[in-house]
């Protein structure tokens, strides 16, 4: 089935894995745990820990809302992935700070980032209307 570049285009009923923001945003959580494998061993409960819950917090909520039985469950699910999208862009600007990881895999996962936190705004909006 092709899928529209709107993210809240699959109509109920069809899986939340149609959704393109919930693809980015397993795709943004791949990339994640590919950056953090290459940061010190002494971030492993740090940055790396936070950076990978908060990648998989996205996805997750996203997939969750879409399940739940009304819409404002389902926006509030979304706005539960957004905040853990800042989180991450909040994170991910530390990373960069402190020089960890590959420059090309984090400026990578920051456009990702990026494109989920306007996606996930633009279905909020569209959801509330």
């Amino acid at each position: 089935m092709a899928i529209n570049s709107d993210p809240t285009r699959s109509k109920r009923g069809d899986s939340f894995k149609e959704l393109i923001v919930w693809r980015r945003a397993v795709a943004m959580s791949v990339e994640i745990y590919r950056l953090t494998s290459t940061f010190p061993s002494s971030e492993q409960f740090g940055l790396t820990s936070q950076m990978r819950r908060a990648a998989v917090s996205v996805a997750s909520n996203i997939a969750e809302g879409y399940g739940r039985s009304t819409r404002g469950e389902y926006i509030l699910f979304l706005g539960h992935a957004r905040g853990s999208n800042c989180e991450l862009e909040t994170q991910l600007l530390i990373a960069s700070e402190l020089k960890l990881g590959n420059r090309e895999l984090l400026h990578k996962v920051e456009v990702l980032s990026g494109e989920v936190g306007r996606m996930l705004v633009a279905m909020m909006a569209k959801l509330r209307r």
